[in-house]
């Protein structure tokens, strides 16, 4: 019985663990939290006596951290998805359970493999990594975020990326940890831990303070509209012509060289776009000497399949230089596209119901877009949580530019989250990143990955900013993720085959 009892308060602590986690990521960014967090998970990891142990233990940090993180799955589902409370709580849930899978993997693999100061942080890296392309990715609450802007563990993101940084992240917690664990009274060993501490973060301070891109081009006045539109409301027909109506006053009232509308900002096809209208923006463009960057949704009929026709998430340019386009290509799976139909279809057809739910994907080629004399990687909603994706219009591009609507999320703190992915892309990228979204986190960052301007959340506002394009390629756009998975994989065969000798 005592047992027992040992073990579920164990558990407990796990769970707790994982959820003061949370703290480390926005709208919070108490960043030593998720490092305490990982270093109270790998103290329980490391004095587990099975590997069986420690995998229900990290199972639990991990529904912890995810149940925490990402509740606002469950608004999204249930509020705007319009599925019934019990049903939504349940996909939720067992999302948050799906990822918590990866966690336990660590404590089961690592208690295997042995080496708990190599194989722990280098196989939560891993896992991060796996999640971002495992069933088209969802790599959310990867724990290198918790470390932006303000830890000096950014400072590597630029060489290694968020999830190089992860590895670094859970290393100084695995270390902590460990020293409580073993207790250790060899001094040597003791002076090694504190030096190779001390060492991480003074580089990481000094990294901070490296400019690895150059200003390109003069500074750009930018509007970044934010029309506040409810959610229930945005695809009604009968506040179409409202929206449209809003959005054009917001437009026509800045003088801003660049003009940037949130994601499907006017819930209008293309095609059915008004040609009076199209005109009017391009001239107003004109005027301001630059360009109106639109959210819309683009239609386009197959070649290969006449009667079928591909629908677009897409930002429209307008203005004085030739119209552009950029479609979404990561589509959020039972978001914008149903993954096997077969199997999945009855959920939208019975409990699920979301506009814009069988998209296309724009395609990986597309070229960054030339206006006011800045080349601007344009990306849409979550495509800017996975950066090696971002990196395929670098170095070419010397802006960034997210439009998204996290009003999916209502008043949760998922757009803060989005928002500090927003801030990673900038500091791997060196490029400042300008977001304009529906209900918030509207902001312009710092190529640091500060937030240079933030608008308030849940208001019709326009964000007025100045812009700067930077050129160059940081370490990141260069090597992408290769030096981290060559690292990991390294590590796992150096630990591997030791603990085989």
């Amino acid at each position: 019985m005592l047992y027992m009892l040992k073990n579920l308060s164990a558990f407990l602590i796990a769970l707790a663990l994982g959820a003061f986690a949370v703290l480390g990521f926005a709208p919070f960014y108490i960043f030593p939290a998720s490092i305490l967090s990982l270093a109270g998970i790998c103290y329980l990891w490391i004095k587990a006596t099975t590997p069986r142990f420690a995998w229900i233990l990290g199972f639990s940090h991990g529904l912890g951290l995810y149940c925490v993180g990402i509740y606002w799955i469950y608004i999204s589902l249930h509020d705007f998805g319009g599925m019934p409370w019990w049903f939504a709580g349940f996909c939720t849930f067992c999302l948050c359970a799906f990822m918590a899978l990866f966690v336990a993997l660590v404590g089961w693999l690592s208690k295997k493999l042995g080496s708990p100061l190599i194989s722990i942080p280098v196989l939560w890296g891993l896992s991060d990594w796996v999640r971002s392309w495992i069933f088209t990715g969802f790599p959310w609450l990867t724990m290198g975020y918790s470390q932006v802007p303000h830890s000096p563990l950014a400072g590597y993101m630029p060489l290694v990326g968020v999830y190089g940084v992860s590895v670094i992240t859970v290393f100084i917690g695995a270390l902590i940890g460990y020293w409580f664990a073993i207790k250790p009274q060899n001094f040597v060993w003791k002076r090694n831990a504190i030096a190779a501490f001390t060492l991480i973060l003074v580089a990481g301070f000094i990294l901070k303070a490296v400019e690895w891109t150059a200003p390109f081009g003069k500074p750009i006045s930018v509007a970044l509209l934010q029309g506040n539109i409810a959610q229930d409301e945005k695809w009604s027909i009968e506040a179409a012509q409202s929206t449209i109506d809003q959005y054009l006053a917001m437009i026509n009232a800045s003088k801003a060289q660049l003009i940037i509308t949130p994601e499907t900002a006017l819930p209008v096809l293309a095609s059915q776009f008004d040609p009076a209208v199209t005109t009017a923006l391009t001239a107003h463009a004109k005027q301001n000497g630059g360009d109106i960057l639109v959210g819309l949704v683009q239609v386009n009929s197959s070649v290969t399949q006449p009667d079928y026709d591909r629908y677009y998430n897409s930002a429209i340019s307008f203005g004085s230089a030739k119209t552009q386009y950029y479609s979404k290509n990561h589509l959020v799976p039972f978001g914008e596209f149903i993954p096997l139909k077969q199997v999945f279809g009855w959920i939208y057809r019975d409990y699920l119901h979301m506009p814009l739910s069988d998209l296309s994907r724009g395609g990986t080629q597309q070229k960054p877009m030339n206006l006011v004399g800045q080349k601007v990687a344009v990306n849409i909603c979550y495509e800017d949580v996975f950066g090696n994706e971002i990196i395929h219009q670098l170095p070419a591009a010397t802006l960034l530019v997210n439009i998204s609507n996290d009003a999916w999320y209502g008043n949760s703190y998922a757009a803060d989250q989005h928002m500090q992915f927003s801030q990673t892309r900038a500091l791997e990228t060196g490029r400042m990143a300008l977001r304009a979204t529906n209900t918030g986190a509207t902001a312009a960052i710092d190529q640091h990955g500060y937030v240079l301007a933030h608008a308030a959340h849940f208001t019709k506002t326009t964000l007025n900013v100045t812009a700067q394009g930077f050129s160059g390629s940081t370490p990141y756009v260069r090597w992408s993720n290769w030096p981290f998975i060559l690292f990991c994989f390294g590590a796992i065969a150096f630990v591997w085959r030791r603990k085989a000798v």
